[in-house]
């Protein structure tokens, strides 16, 4: 009785060394449409509702400095690495001085609640007169 031989003994399949790439590109481009809708509603800061007025929107070359006072009356510095935390008037000028003092030009602008205790926002202001720190706007939310 004769044995037969396979054929294909002598032809072996050929591994792939090509990895399939489509799943991770079907999940990063899921990624980017989650994070691309997440992203506006990610907001940076202390929360306040602004006061509605008529005014001109601020053109500056340089990121402003913002300050902020709560309806709480509690100040929070924009730029400073502890932004979530409340800061006394004297902290918030001496920083303001500091930054100021390399760019004397940046803007300055105070971002208060619209249900703040008006004295809150007078105190600052006298604060910031009293370092040396002039032009300084107040943020509002445009009307309608």
């Amino acid at each position: 009785m004769e044995v037969m031989k396979s054929g294909r003994r002598g032809r072996r399949k050929k591994l792939m060394a090509e990895m399939n790439v489509v799943p991770y590109i079907d999940v990063m481009l899921v990624l980017l449409i989650i994070f691309m809708a997440t992203a506006p509603l990610v907001t940076q800061g202390v929360r306040v509702e602004l006061p509605k007025a008529v005014s001109e929107p601020v053109e500056s070359d340089s990121e402003p400095h913002v300050i902020t006072v709560n309806v709480a009356g509690e100040y929070f510095i924009s730029w400073d690495e502890d932004g979530e935390k409340p800061v006394d008037l004297q902290t918030v000028a001496a920083k303001i001085l500091a930054v100021r003092s390399t760019n004397p030009d940046e803007p300055v602008l105070i971002k208060g609640d619209k249900g703040v205790v008006y004295e809150k926002i007078v105190h600052l202001l006298a604060s910031l007169s009293a370092a040396g720190v002039t032009g300084v706007g107040l943020l509002t939310e445009p009307e309608g």
